[in-house]
């Protein structure tokens, strides 16, 4: 195994910081949040458009890279480290890999192209907002009731004479709010043939352009959208910059993604794109961690107490030693699972933990200007918070992870039962 990034993995990672260095700096950042798609659209047609962001890991015969799951994970840890609100988790890194694996080839001919150049982008809606069971990451997904099981607070297909419908509704929804196409994963079948399976459901976009000049438009976070059945709400989320909402469906219509809903492995193919979803997952964490620490150091140099500045005391050059060490342990896991996708939810959990505890060590060493809301080192502290939520937590990430390598024997029928209990 050769550990050394190549030359064009290089280049995507320069590539791209100079890019956000110049366009994504704080105030940018603020500004983006804060508009009705919760992105900057014009930054994300650059990158999409400029850059193939968003292309980088699907085959070039639908207009991407050919890049491997490196590229991209590369790619979120240099958006990871500038804190960048952007389609790009739920669109290429979640969506993506599901029409790929599912789709028809009509489908991945219609769609991955338009998803490569930025122009349509996608989230993954599950029930509940059980985004980690849902993808296999602190759970069996198979055996776990993520998908409702024709329960309330799922989501039910029905199909008949005109089609697929669904009813039920999704919350905590990755950029559910703006994106242009919905993969929604939904229960069929009843008891006797009880399954899970992935629908489409376009959407239309209703969010306001930006104004001429360049300034984006403010919408309340609450707005609702609606188009032939589906509703579509921006929630208040704790981090601005991983933009939520919530989707209900009352008798909307659907395509299934692939064509035969008694032989598709969804649940299987959920798993595969945890995986490889948990690595670029981790790998943002880690730019995020790493973000805070350089803030951190740079603003110690220059804050002074006792006619010196604090980074020349002891005590904080140990504390900051120890979040270097952290911060490059959890880089390391991170490279490691992009090489081999089976160590994802492992490392995602060491990058969870990293970026929870220098977030926190980052807002303490900026002292009374790390509280205020002025500062960007809480946006920090939010975003690892928020990721743990959606993605974690911790404990049940290893949990799962210990289980599945049988680090503890002969229990998994029993963990898979608790895992379904709880």
């Amino acid at each position: 195994m050769d550990a050394a990034f190549t030359a064009e993995q290089d280049e995507i990672r320069r590539t791209l910081r100079d890019l956000l260095t110049r366009h994504a700096g704080p105030g940018e950042i603020r500004a983006a949040v804060r508009t009705a798609e919760g992105h900057a659209p014009a930054l994300w047609r650059r990158l999409a458009q400029g850059l193939g962001l968003p292309g980088l890991a699907l085959p070039e015969e639908y207009g991407g890279a050919g890049c491997t799951p490196t590229e991209l994970a590369l790619a979120c840890e240099e958006t990871g480290r500038a804190l960048l609100p952007s389609p790009l988790l739920a669109t290429a890194v979640l969506a993506a890999p599901l029409i790929t694996a599912l789709g028809t080839p009509s489908q991945r001919a219609g769609l991955l192209p338009r998803i490569a150049d930025g122009t349509l982008t996608a989230a993954l809606a599950v029930p509940g907002g059980s985004m980690a069971a849902a993808l296999g990451l602190t759970g069996d997904n198979r055996s776990a009731p993520w998908s409702g099981g024709g329960r309330a607070g799922g989501v039910q297909a029905r199909h008949g004479d005109g089609g697929w419908r669904l009813y039920g509704e999704a919350d905590r929804v990755l950029d559910g709010h703006s994106a242009g196409l919905l993969l929604v994963a939904a229960h069929t079948g009843g008891y006797p043939r009880s399954r899970t399976l992935l629908f489409l459901v376009p959407t239309e976009s209703h969010v306001p352009a930006e104004v001429s000049g360049g300034a984006p438009t403010e919408v309340p976070t609450d707005a609702p959208t609606r188009t032939q059945g589906l509703t579509r709400t921006r929630l208040t989320s704790l981090d601005e910059t991983r933009p939520l909402a919530r989707v209900e469906l009352r008798d909307t219509p659907a395509a299934l993604l692939g064509t035969d809903a008694d032989t598709a492995d969804v649940c299987g193919a959920l798993a595969a794109t945890g995986r490889t979803a948990a690595a670029a997952l981790a790998a943002e964490a880690v730019g995020a961690a790493a973000g805070a620490l350089e803030r951190t150091v740079t603003y110690v140099k220059e804050r002074e107490q006792f006619g010196r500045a604090i980074g020349s005391f002891q005590a904080v050059k140990h504390r900051l030693a120890d979040l270097y060490v952290r911060v490059e342990a959890a880089r390391s896991a991170a490279y490691y699972a992009a090489w081999d996708p089976a160590a994802g939810p492992l490392a995602l959990a060491q990058a969870l933990e990293t970026a929870r505890t220098v977030a926190g060590e980052a807002v303490q060493l900026h002292g009374g200007i790390g509280f205020t809301w002025e500062h960007e080192a809480h946006l920090y502290v939010k975003r690892a918070a928020a990721d743990e939520l959606l993605f974690g937590p911790v404990h049940r990430l290893r949990d799962h992870a210990a289980v599945r390598a049988g680090l503890f024997g002969d229990v998994s029928s029993r963990a898979l039962a608790h895992e379904a209990a709880v």
